[in-house]
């Protein structure tokens, strides 16, 4: 039986023979510390192969995986566990080794023999990714075996990925486009080579000497590769497309990319509660649109007044239906109001066209995006509000042309304060993309008789026409 390299990272290669056994020696070990079908595991990793061996370790024994984010510091990593009470940890971060007692990555995996265990139940909880709650607090968005499966494999049709395929991962596994990319490449047949970290020399020459046929670029990505002094130097003609994630694409850097190596460019739409909802024509697909609904997915566009389903070219919110739906968030009572009459609400605002293209124009809910990172403008309320200098603030998104949006905090204070001092208190408690890039001060902040923030107004005072 074929037994190919399936992974690679740094100077280091694995089989998937080698895989298989470290993965069945970490299950056994796991099942010996007493991990048990229908319990959580936490896992907060760096991109390495024992992140992959762990994810299918937990899910041989039947138990489900909690995502944390490496970037997570302590308050953040505290709620997370509080609001999902994993009985167990894995991960090679500190933080979470104060909270609870963790299996260390970096201790040796001996290759062993599978446990005896049966397949997970597709109704049965595979994963927990963490999104931002309406309130600001984090939620748990839960997946089922049978809804991440089918996740998977829309994600593999879409993409058109099999055994020829080679892909490089830098973004997060925490994060729900790391996590698909990882598993649908192995489910796949195909070759997958993980990254510390995002480098663009790196990534490029990896592209040339790996023969990397499918790229993934979030929006800071595919600006360097656009503004690299020397990409002509490079050989990308292994590449198949690169795909644009998590960010309407910047068409005139998409168009230099191409213009400078022949390389086109494809477009994507997914969210951690409905992974894969639309996936753009792989060659010539119209870079100012999304694509079309993934096979398995049904898409509708519904009146932002009283939710009637709209007509071709009418603008109002995306809404979806598709069996790789979440079962729910944790808090449970988040999932009413992410649902309408059946139907995932995906808060975007868009139009499907005569051709069934979607296009998004803007988006109904409060989140700011940064590089494919939803940031919730009250949990960095809610930091700001602690410092005895701020008597009110509001948080909200402005375009970037790098991060896609980029965190600006609107502060009334009654005291001296300075800008560096409240981006340094925030960057000190939520992770780094969290952190505001500006600090505007204000007489006061507007708001509804409601108490509800006035965002649209400070956007438009800071100079932006749109929610963009």
């Amino acid at each position: 039986m074929p037994d190919p390299v399936v992974l690679a990272f740094e100077e280091r290669t694995y089989r998937r023979s080698e895989l298989a056994a470290l993965t069945d020696g970490l299950a056994a070990e796991l099942a010996h510390r007493g991990v048990r079908a229908g319990q959580r595991v936490a896992l907060m990793s760096s991109n390495r192969p024992e992140f992959v061996v762990a994810l299918f370790a937990v899910w041989q024994l039947g138990a489900s995986v909690v995502l944390i984010s490496p970037a997570w510091k302590n308050a953040e990593v505290a709620a997370a566990l509080a609001l999902t009470e994993p009985q167990h940890a894995l991960g090679d971060q500190p933080v979470l080794t104060e909270r609870m007692p963790m299996r260390h990555l970096d201790e040796p995996i001996v290759p062993g023999a599978s446990p005896s265990v049966s397949t997970p139940a597709a109704e049965a909880e595979a994963v927990l990714v963490f999104s931002s709650g309406t309130t600001g607090l984090p939620k748990a968005v839960r997946h089922t075996h049978g809804s991440f499966r089918t996740a998977v494999t829309h994600w593999k049709t879409v993409l058109d990925l099999g055994e020829r395929d080679r892909l490089q991962i830098v973004t997060p596994p925490s994060h729900i486009l790391g996590l698909l990319n990882i598993v649908t490449v192995l489910e796949a047949g195909g070759w997958l080579r993980l990254h510390r970290r995002f480098d663009v020399e790196t990534m490029l020459r990896h592209i040339e000497s790996d023969r990397i046929t499918v790229e993934m670029a979030v929006a800071p990505i595919a600006l360097a590769i656009a503004s690299h002094p020397g990409l002509e130097s490079f050989d990308l003609s292994s590449l198949r497309y690169i795909m644009w994630c998590a960010t309407p694409v910047t068409v005139s850097v998409a168009e230099a990319v191409t213009r400078r190596t022949g390389v086109g460019w494809t477009t994507a739409y997914g969210a951690s509660e409905l992974p894969v909802l639309t996936c753009n024509d792989l060659r010539d697909g119209p870079l100012d649109t999304v694509g079309r609904a993934a096979p398995g997915v049904r898409l509708r566009v519904v009146s932002l007044d009283d939710g009637t389903p709209l007509s071709v070219g009418e603008t109002g919110e995306i809404q979806a239906q598709s069996d790789s739906l979440m079962t729910g968030y944790l808090p449970a009572e988040e999932t009413r109001s992410a649902m309408h009459d059946g139907w995932y609400r995906t808060g975007d605002v868009g139009f499907l066209d005569e051709r069934g293209y979607l296009r998004i124009t803007d988006r109904a809910k409060e989140m700011i995006k940064v590089r494919g990172f939803q940031v919730a403008p009250a949990e960095v309320e809610a930091v700001l509000h602690g410092h005895p200098a701020v008597s009110d603030c509001a948080v909200f998104g402005v375009p970037h042309p790098a991060d896609g949006e980029a965190v600006v905090a609107a502060v009334a204070s009654t005291q001296g304060v300075s800008a560096d001092e409240l981006i340094s208190l925030v960057g000190d408690t939520l992770a780094s993309y969290k952190r505001p890039t500006e600090i505007v001060f204000v007489p006061e902040i507007p708001r509804l008789p409601s108490g509800k923030v006035l965002r649209r107004v400070l956007k438009e005072r800071h100079g932006c026409t749109s929610d963009n």
